[in-house]
């Protein structure tokens, strides 16, 4: 009963849709509707569909046959607005810029499977730091992230490459999606209980390392005696990257083209904002009411293995309808043109291709500048949310509900910023992120330096600590993820597949990392990382810096790389 609960937000959510478009394909009798067109139409049908709309609006000039083309998998609506459309139409069209049915199908399909990958991270996330912090310390994150994290990131990126080159796609999604969901599984069945006869005790590990009683060797020594907590935030860190970077935007950008990614993407942000509102109500109503840590356990996993089979059954039903509609059609203007594949690389030969191009550079710093500043104020607030809370099931109740407020405003981020990218273009959308970031941490920061001595000025620094965490991950998801992943659209096959894989998981760990490593040396130099503070705010506003720098500097690569993608499809059609 308490599944069906998780799926009902998004079947609402896909009714009203449908009826919202029914309506306005049968109020609008001056316009074509796309339900009207035949599914699969040939070239010379879209040309009379483009005639027919070119007859309708006066003073127009006749679309080509590329024009015919985007107007009639648009549903009839060139990329202006049309003058002769209703108040709410134009409405429509400014909040839910989707035309017609196909559209519409496509994107709901694409959009659930981002949807419960969102659910699972945002349920594995609040768990996993409900682990290491309670049990370990909130500065044991920097130290999990060095000798943790970037290892198995590694290793996961020479196994990914090498399947990459034996499978296909679809294979290669449920071999890379699969194994996470039966981790989880195994966690919450066999290893979590038992727990206590595969750890050893906190003392004979102080003992090992030579009476450590505080510092980073006694961080490092309750990570040892908490290590299967540990490998549960390892497992966690990495599914959180290869889930959003790899399973859900490489099948994105690939079967979603530019001009709809500037529709599209902005709005996936959107309906899986949803998610984290669900996954937090879940936590806060269910999961953290229960008896004990163990228990609240097994409920989450319930709901983790439910989004799991719910991701691959998405992931089935947008592959063949993709397949089914627009695949077949080599002539569709607005499908993306499949490029020829070039011969694989090995890791050593993709590392120097990602060093070599500079618009590959460019993403990184952006990908990077995030990963580290985000790390850098994480840390230290998730430090003083422990101090507050605690207990195991309170801190769980707390992140839940954090986890639904960054859901909720990333919904109203997305709902008044929508437009920001289409609007405003690229590179706004691009620099919005770090200047938010910048603009938010400096209260975060005073109060910290005013000191934590009361529990008044410990609450207020939550706060705000909280304040500046949930505005930096909405103006992520909003923002950043879209604008990033759009970056990659205008480049060739090869360059998609190996540099993306490079960026979104190794690159975002050596950038998380890295902010780790240096937080670890401040806890040892310092005693902990709320000691450090001062140093932390000057590297982090230097970071931020170089990310507002590179995000400049790609803008002008990526409309200049999108440009000669468009002349290149232009130039193939007339020949």
């Amino acid at each position: 009963m308490r599944q069906h609960i998780l799926i009902l937000p998004l079947l609402y959510t896909v009714q009203l849709l449908l009826q919202v478009e029914f309506v306005l394909s049968s109020t609008e009798s001056g316009n074509l509707s796309i339900n009207n067109i035949p599914k699969r139409p040939s070239i010379g049908k879209k040309r009379i569909v483009a005639n027919m709309k070119s007859n309708a609006l006066s003073r127009k000039p006749k679309a080509s046959a590329v024009d015919g083309k985007e107007t009639a998998i648009r549903g009839g609506y060139s990329e202006g607005e049309n003058e002769s459309d209703g108040p709410l139409t134009k409405l429509r069209k400014t909040l839910f810029p989707i035309y017609g049915k196909m559209e519409v199908q496509k994107f709901l399909l694409i959009g659930s499977i981002k949807f419960f990958i969102i659910l699972a991270l945002t349920l594995t996330r609040d768990t996993k730091d409900t682990l290491v912090v309670t049990e370990c310390g909130a500065e044991a994150i920097a130290f999990l992230k060095i000798y943790g994290v970037l290892p198995a990131a590694t290793a996961f990126i020479a196994l990914y490459s090498k399947m990459a080159s034996m499978l296909g796609k679809e294979a290669l999604f449920y071999t890379t999606c699969i194994p996470f969901f039966v981790f989880f599984l195994v966690f919450d069945k066999s290893i979590y209980p038992h727990r206590g006869s595969l750890q050893p005790s906190l003392e004979s590990v102080q003992q090992f390392f030579g009476g450590a009683t505080n510092g980073g060797m006694l961080i490092l020594a309750k990570i040892i005696s908490n290590w299967t907590s540990a490998l549960f935030y390892i497992f966690s860190e990495i599914y959180s990257s290869v889930s959003v970077g790899l399973l859900f935007w490489q099948f994105a950008n690939d079967v979603v083209n530019v001009n709809q990614a500037k529709r599209f993407y902005p709005l996936f942000a959107q309906m899986s904002g949803l998610a984290p509102v669900v996954a937090g109500q879940y936590v806060v109503r269910y999961t953290s009411k229960a008896p004990d840590f163990e228990t609240s356990l097994h409920r989450l996993t319930n709901a983790v293995s439910f989004a799991g089979v719910m991701i691959c059954m998405f992931y089935k039903l947008a592959r063949d309808f993709v397949e089914r509609t627009e695949r077949s059609d080599d002539d569709d203007g607005m499908t993306a043109t499949k490029k020829k594949e070039k011969p694989r690389m090995s890791m050593v030969e993709s590392a120097k291709f990602l060093a070599s191009s500079k618009y590959l550079r460019l993403i990184a710093t952006l990908v990077l500048g995030y990963g580290l500043s985000i790390n850098f104020t994480e840390i230290m607030w998730k430090s003083l949310v422990k101090k507050k809370y605690p207990n195991a099931l309170e801190y769980q109740a707390f992140m839940g509900n954090f986890s639904s407020a960054v859901g909720l405003g990333t919904c109203i981020v997305i709902f008044f910023g929508v437009h920001v990218i289409r609007i405003l273009g690229w590179r706004i959308g691009a620099i919005a992120t770090p200047c938010i970031m910048a603009l938010v941490a400096l209260p975060f920061f005073a109060c910290i330096f005013m000191g934590l001595d009361t529990p008044a000025t410990l609450r207020l620094a939550v706060v705000f600590g909280t304040v500046q965490s949930l505005l930096s991950k909405t103006s992520k998801y909003a923002l950043f993820d879209p604008t990033t992943q759009m970056a990659y659209i205008p480049l060739d096959e090869e360059s998609k597949v190996k540099g993306k894989a490079a960026i979104d998981v190794l690159g975002s760990r050596v950038g998380k990392s890295g902010g780790s490593f240096i937080q670890q040396g401040l806890v040892f130099i310092f005693g902990d990382i709320i000691s450090a503070a001062p140093v932390v705010a000057v590297m982090f506003y230097s970071v931020l810096f170089l990310w507002f720098t590179g995000a400049n500097q790609l803008s002008g690569l990526f409309h200049a790389q999108t440009e000669m993608d468009k002349a290149d499809k232009l130039e193939k059609k007339r020949n």
